[in-house]
């Protein structure tokens, strides 16, 4: 399987009607790391063995974003899933997936605010089936409306990232001490339940991603 964020943000711009610019849009960027071409880091991409699946719900125009970590855990986890949130109109698509029972779903999402009887701290595989892990994509804010206003997802357990588990990891680049990206909360979902290849190889990704970001920011690749 392929990265269905970039899918899901190419048929995104087939069907706009207006063109998304995020900052920096004129930059000549490689079409699937999304950097700018000198600093592309596709040729160290480690897909990894992995027994469980991930789905990314992304919040709008999230999949168009460079900055976006949601895509790295596609290029990692070779069976992935991504679809644009919407709150009335749920792609059939998606549906189909939460409905499929080859899969076990599970929100990652922090506990705060969330039934105690829906929260859990590590998965606990289910005979038969695969965890499908749905991470929100998206700002803070996005991703608490999009779990406020999914009925669809309410019937699923919600595994909560430890305070202990965010402070043991050491690549926290978020404004706030309590928040991770969406690739960063990825690496502790996968390493604490079982998937150390994956963890290991986003991980790196991640890094790679981090400081070639971080360079073309600091460079003239990226327009102010």
């Amino acid at each position: 399987m392929g990265n269905s964020v970039l899918a899901l943000r190419t048929q995104q711009i087939s069907e706009s009607k207006r063109e998304f610019k995020a900052r920096g849009s004129k930059l000549a960027r490689c079409e699937t790391c999304l950097l700018a071409e000198p600093l592309c880091i596709c040729a160290g991409v480690k897909q990894a063995q992995c027994s469980s699946a991930v789905c990314l719900l992304m919040y709008h125009n999230e999949s168009f974003k460079p900055s976006n970590t949601g895509r790295l855990i596609a290029d990692i986890v070779p069976d992935n899933h991504a679809f644009r949130w919407d709150r009335t109109e749920p792609d059939s698509a998606l549906i189909a997936l939460l409905e499929n029972p080859q899969y076990q779903p599970i929100i990652v999402f922090p506990k705060d605010n969330v039934e105690p009887q829906r929260v859990i701290k590590k998965v606990h595989r289910e005979a038969t089936k695969k965890p499908l892990y749905i991470f929100l994509d998206g700002t803070w804010r996005e991703a608490k409306k999009m779990f406020r206003k999914s009925p669809y997802l309410d019937k699923f357990p919600v595994l909560s990232i430890s305070p202990q588990s965010m402070s043991n990891y050491k690549l926290r680049v978020a404004p706030h001490e309590h928040q991770l990206g969406t690739a960063e909360v990825a690496c502790i979902v996968l390493a604490e339940n079982g998937e150390s290849e994956a963890a290991e190889n986003l991980t790196e990704h991640f890094i790679d991603f981090r400081d070639a970001y971080l360079r073309g920011k600091r460079s003239k690749f990226i327009e102010a």
